[in-house]
């Protein structure tokens, strides 16, 4: 069974990655959270739980995704192999899709009737969405009013798919106040509602919860190189935004110590520049927030720092407790890419292998693009594509200042 995997660097009973994580969250959600450890842990030993799981992700979502090697890439910048998990050919566009059937299983399983989701670039939204319209589930997904006006195609998807967006007007209106707002309606609405959480973060279990669903990721690409190149990957690289593409791909390498783990964060406009990155591990703080202990970008008063990205998906001021313990430990190995790299490299890998990613998938394409010159040619990089790109389309034609866009745009105001 896959879920009986474990490494060394997994939680302690109490949800604990060394310093990180845990369960720091009102006691009123203690009851939930408890329900939700027990039916998991039940549900992992049920080989009907998992039937039942790949059957929804093979024949439902379209799993095994392809490992795509990047053969005009590689040519171009004539150093390492370059192969490409093309997490976007998932149903709803990313992994997102993978922990949300994972997730509405145990939600049936616990009798409950109402979804609640948060979402920043809003693929996890559409995501639990397309599983609440399959399991029958009323659905509610917090977004930031931010990511509202930036991401509106996947509102408008959202709506399509029955769910009820309510758009988050505190605080910096991003994704950790949409995850805020999420947790207080999960208090008044307990008995009756799944907090869907969409990354490896939040209190125990829900890091270990997403991580174990997410592991199908790694476990396609371990089966897929080896197939393809007859060996293991020599590097795997995923943007980190909370972490759960990242955990996703890096879960089943972790105790193969010679392949090099890297997590790609939002560099932003540049990390030196307060409040206008969202790279954790250069500048982040242990803190407490949104009920685990992590990496989190504060101020001298421990107020949750701004952040910024030009993707909105990678401005979360946290990173999952795991990812954290990971990078304290020497496991995975943080870069950051900034917000020009990002668009140079979702352009360059549109016109050299016809692939629109989205913009959090490109963070990793950036440091593919910079590694890879620098390898022999014997190397292989594997780089996780955690979604697609039509979500980005009006940040991008902003980012690069496409006038036919813009002249369309206004003959529809019209």
């Amino acid at each position: 069974m896959i879920f009986d995997y474990k490494t060394k660097y997994d939680a302690d009973t109490s949800g604990h990655f060394g310093q990180f994580g845990g369960r720091f969250a009102p006691e009123m959600l203690i009851p939930a959270l408890e329900e939700l450890e027990k039916a998991y842990i039940k549900a992992k030993k049920d080989t009907d739980f998992e039937r039942e799981f790949l059957s929804l992700c093979r024949n439902y979502a379209g799993r095994p995704t392809p490992l795509t090697y990047a053969n005009n890439l590689t040519k171009q910048l004539g150093g390492a192999k370059i192969y490409l998990k093309n997490e976007g050919l998932n149903l709803s566009g990313a992994h997102k899709i993978t922990h949300c059937l994972g997730q509405a299983i145990l939600a049936r399983r616990m009798g409950k009737k109402r979804i609640i989701a948060e979402t920043g670039a809003g693929q996890h939204g559409v995501a639990a969405a397309t599983v609440a319209a399959k399991f029958g589930f009323e659905c509610v997904v917090y977004m930031g009013e931010v990511d509202v006006a930036r991401q509106r195609p996947n509102v408008f998807w959202m709506e399509q798919l029955g769910a009820e967006i309510i758009p988050v007007k505190f605080g910096s209106k991003t994704l950790k106040d949409a995850v805020n707002a999420a947790l207080k309606d999960w208090i008044t609405n307990v008995r009756n509602t799944h907090y869907l959480l969409g990354s490896t973060v939040g209190p125990h279990p829900f890091p270990s919860i997403n991580r174990d669903f997410q592991q199908i990721v790694g476990l396609e690409v371990k089966e897929q190189v080896k197939e393809m190149e007859g060996k293991l990957p020599d590097y795997l690289i995923a943007c980190v935004g909370g972490g759960s593409n990242a955990m996703g791909l890096f879960y089943r390498f972790l105790e193969d110590e010679e392949v090099i783990l890297i997590g790609v964060e939002a560099g932003g406009k540049g990390v030196e520049r307060i409040g206008k990155h969202a790279a954790r591990f250069r500048g982040g703080e242990v803190g407490v927030v949104e009920g685990y202990k992590s990496l989190f970008l504060q101020d001298n008063y421990g107020n949750i720092e701004k952040t910024h990205s030009v993707s909105a998906g990678l401005d979360y001021p946290g990173v999952g407790p795991q990812l954290a313990y990971l990078g304290q430990v020497g496991r995975v190995q943080f870069e950051y890419a900034t917000d020009r790299e990002v668009i140079g490299a979702y352009k360059l890998l549109a016109k050299t292998e016809g692939i629109i990613c989205a913009l959090e998938s490109a963070y990793a394409v950036a440091y593919a693009i910079k590694l890879a010159p620098k390898l022999s040619k014997e190397k292989i990089i594997v780089v996780n594509l955690s979604g697609r790109g039509d979500k980005d389309i009006f940040i991008v034609a902003e980012a690069v200042k496409d006038k036919n866009w813009r002249e369309f745009l206004k003959t529809k105001l019209t």
